[in-house]
This record gives C-alpha cells, structure tokens and sequence, in this order.
C-alpha cells in the first residue's frame, strides 16, 4: 500500500483537531472561573498547541511540497481543515467547555493508546508523548464533571444542558472514511468505531456518579474530516491566522 497521501490527509486531520481545540481552550485565559483554573486551562491549551505542532511538522514532511507546520496552520482556508466539528464549537459557558473536554479527553486515551501501535513510527512516537498528556487531561475534567454535575442546582443544570447539547457532535469521533479505513487495513491509524466501548466505559459511570443523565442517541452530525464545517470556524481562522497573514512569512 502506497500510504504517504492518506497518511498526509489523516495527520493534517489530527493535527487540525489539536490546533482548533487548542484555540478554543486558549480563549479561557484571563476569563477562567479563578486563576488557578485560568493557568490549568492554559496548560492543556498548551499541551494540544504542542502536540499539533509535532503533528504538522510531520505531516509536512509526508506531503513533501515545501510547506512547512506554519503554512499548514496558516496559510489554508476554511473549507481545507480537516478538524472534527466538536473541536470547533465556541467555548460557550464553563459547563460547556468542561463537558467537551471530558468527552474529548475519554476519546483521546483509547485513541493515543491504539495510535502508539501504529505502523508509522513517527505518528507512534507523537502518540506516546500525547498519551501521557491525555492521562491528566482526562483526570481533571472528570473531577470537573463530577464537581458541577454534583454540585448546585444550577451547575447541575448548566452540565446537564451542554452534555445534551454536543452529545450528538460525538458519533463523529467514531466514524471513518474510506481512506482512513484503509490506513486502518494497512496497521497505519486506530479503528474509530472498535473505540467506542471503552470511550463510553470511561464516560457513563462519571455521568451517572455525577447525577447527570446520559443523552440519547437522538441525532448526530459530521463533514469536518470532509471540509464541511460550522460557521464558527471561520471566525475563529480569523483570529489565529491573523498575525501571518498581515504581515506574511513574519518571525519571531
């Protein structure tokens, strides 16, 4: 199997998930509940800049075209990410943001742990850094879930309200295309759908010991792996790609 051009779109895909998570995170600064909440949120926001950078920098090297990891998170416009649609939601409340976070975070650990088995040494290598990461990550938005879902009224009811409305944005974490199956095939990527049951072994019991009800499958959305986004992704393009291009191939 020839794998370098699908494993380039695959890569710039994960890539583009950390980066716009990563973005979306970043807005906390300066407006988290206290401040040691404000510098944990910019540590993760931290951890997912680092990791697509790992990511771009290899997927540039896939293509071969002479782009470098600044022009792949620069220079392309909306409609050529790749990004999952769940990363790409405003941050919204508190409540919002800790429970896509949590769902992220249970996807991610089964994920990286498959993706550490990768045929692609390099993409096993960023697996494993990430991993350790994740492990953390996943700890404290759990302690989050559990210490507003079990809380007030009101921060039970604020969780209650964001899990019902991105529950269906996480059918799309499970799903791959025909490309991606391929890369599955050939021992290159994770089989998305095989993760969903340890994802919800890690979900469900939180929900229910947070006093959170589970949604239900209801209805689900997907095209970000196609370039079909929500209109909130261009907003948030313009903000980060702003500096690069104004003022073109600038460098600290």
């Amino acid at each position: 199997m020839h794998a370098e051009p699908e494993l380039f779109h695959y890569t710039l895909g994960l890539a583009d998930d950390a980066l716009v998570l990563g973005q979306r995170l970043c807005e906390w600064c300066s407006n988290a509940p206290f401040l040691e909440e404000d510098l944990a949120l910019a540590n993760v926001a931290l951890d997912f800049m680092g990791r697509a950078r790992m990511l771009y920098s290899h997927a540039a090297t896939l293509e071969g075209a002479g782009r470098d990891e600044d022009a792949l998170a620069y220079l392309r416009d909306c409609r050529e990410y790749r990004n999952l649609l769940i990363m790409e939601l405003p941050r919204g409340d508190f409540a919002f943001s800790t429970a896509r976070q949590f769902l992220v975070d249970a996807f991610n650990l089964p994920f990286l742990e498959d993706l550490c088995r990768s045929r692609d040494p390099e993409l096993a290598g960023i697996a494993g850094k990430a991993l350790k990461e994740s492990r953390y990550h996943y700890r404290r938005s759990r302690d989050w879930v559990l210490r507003l879902g079990d809380g007030t009224a009101e921060s039970h009811r604020r969780l209650q309200r964001a899990f019902d409305e991105i529950w269906g944005y996480t059918h799309e974490l499970f799903r791959a295309g025909e490309a991606e199956q391929r890369l599955v095939a050939a021992g290159f990527a994770p089989d998305r759908p095989a993760l969903r049951a340890r994802w919800e072994a890690l979900v469900v019991p939180v929900l229910a010991e947070a006093t959170l009800r589970r949604p239900e499958d209801a209805w689900s959305v997907d095209g970000g792996r196609e370039g079909t986004h929500t209109e909130h992704l261009g907003h948030l393009l313009s903000e980060l790609q702003f500096m690069q291009r104004a003022y073109p191939g600038l460098q600290w």
